[in-house]
């Protein structure tokens, strides 16, 4: 995509007033049986961005057209990196705190089975679905997840509608489930706080932004410290989770499909080829530690988006412009080391690395980087996410979210609260 279609600014323009209008709200806590739901800054922002986007409502195409909301695509994932490299900057103070918990990090990577344990049973006997029940319930349906079934299965087959239809559920509503779960939980008081902020590290980054966020918002005196967990839990998911998935989950999830469907015969539904297209199509990515120079621009556009939106709730802009800049450099630097490095590993991880490494106790100048990185609220910086997120929305998007059907919103939500639960069960135990 074009770099100026990149940086329209139409696009950022819209994503700053939505997010000021979003932290200006603030945090809304509402009773609900023994805990309370909390709704975030970053909830507003995405339904906000969801009822401005172009093709939900022809109406809105007057005033932003299908343009702008084609370059929030891309935008998402380099919005992310800056709130991924504040992330970072809590593991490395608390290192002594996360070594000692290092089991629990590791090991409740296998509360990822709960995905199944949990929705497998219900789409099997309850919904009669197929054998697309296992492309919808072995993993929560990330990118990496859908390579796995297509790689296996190919997508036109049952498990590949059951995969897409979890990551579409996902795509629109999944940060949100665990922005509520995790919130919820947190009040009920029944789980460790490190252990529900570990097990927010099995989702994708806008995911576990808003479920750590959630968690952080619930509890402020312990916000550091839970950022720490799930954001250490998060980089060890991209190095166990692919693996978890293929050679444990996926076999596990074929068991329990013939178990609960006594040898039933697999599902007829196809994907056509069109469907079978549009879906490969959203496992194309360019990296963008390919294309360093036009990546450098656009981190610098929502870097200032997000320093604007620091204002309400975080630090005024002169106050938070060095770590913001703090910010930028550390996301720029673990997209380089993506670069370079020999062996393949996603650049966020590498950012989260980065911005680890210099939080370091021992490394020169940290006090003064934690410092600078304190005027800048990880909330904030991440309500601009869910804007654009809500804004990428393309009409693909809205259609198979349709052609889904209601037996895969179900589906998909218990998937994400078996996964959530599974893994924070896991880490309260080895805690």
């Amino acid at each position: 995509m074009p770099l100026s279609q990149l940086l329209d600014w139409r696009l950022h323009l819209l994503v700053v007033v939505l997010s000021l209008g979003a932290e200006l709200i603030g945090i809304l806590k509402f009773p609900l049986g023994p805990g309370t739901l909390l709704l975030l800054p970053l909830f507003y922002a995405f339904i906000a961005a969801v009822l401005c986007n172009p093709h939900l409502f022809s109406g809105t195409r007057r005033f932003i057209p299908p343009v702008v909301s084609a370059a929030a695509g891309p935008v998402i994932l380099l919005s992310i990196m800056p709130f991924i490299a504040r992330f970072g900057s809590t593991i490395g103070p608390a290192i002594e705190q996360l070594i000692s918990a290092g089991p629990a990090l590791i090991l409740q990577e296998l509360g990822n089975l709960g995905t199944m344990l949990i929705a497998m049973p219900i789409a099997v006997v309850v919904l009669k679905m197929g054998r697309e029940a296992i492309g919808a319930t072995y993993s929560i349906a990330r990118e990496p997840n859908i390579a796995i079934i297509s790689d296996k299965y190919g997508l036109k087959g049952p498990e590949g509608v059951g995969v897409m239809g979890v990551y579409v559920v996902g795509t629109m509503f999944g940060t949100l489930w665990f922005a509520l779960m995790a919130g919820y939980l947190t009040s009920l008081d029944i789980f460790d706080p490190r252990a529900l902020a570990m097990a927010c590290g099995v989702g994708s980054g806008s995911m576990v932004a808003a479920c750590s966020g959630a968690i952080a918002g619930a509890l402020p005196e312990m916000g550091e410290e839970l950022l720490a967990f799930a954001g250490a839990s998060n980089l060890l998911t991209y190095a166990t989770g692919l693996y978890v998935s293929l050679f444990i989950a996926l076999p596990v999830a074929e068991r329990l499909f013939r178990f609960f469907s006594r040898k039933r015969a697999g599902s007829d539904d196809a994907m056509n080829d069109e469907e079978a297209k549009l879906a490969s199509e959203a496992l194309v990515e360019d990296r963008p530690e390919n294309q360093l120079g036009k990546t450098a621009m656009v981190v610098a556009a929502v870097c200032v988006v997000g320093w604007v939106v620091n204002t309400i709730n975080g630090a005024s802009l002169i106050d938070a412009a060095p770590g913001m800049l703090i910010l930028y450099v550390m996301t720029m630097l673990g997209l380089l080391v993506a670069r370079v490095m020999p062996f393949y590993l996603p650049a966020i991880a590498w950012v989260s690395l980065v911005s680890i490494l210099m939080t370091l106790p021992w490394f020169p100048g940290s006090g003064w980087i934690t410092e600078q990185l304190g005027f800048v609220n990880f909330l904030a910086i991440v309500t601009p996410v869910l804007g654009y997120a809500g804004l990428a929305l393309s009409k693909r998007e809205f259609s198979m979210f349709r052609q889904a059907g209601w037996k895969l919103v179900i589906i998909s939500l218990l998937v994400f609260t078996g996964t959530y639960i599974g893994s924070a069960g896991v880490a309260q135990a080895l805690l």
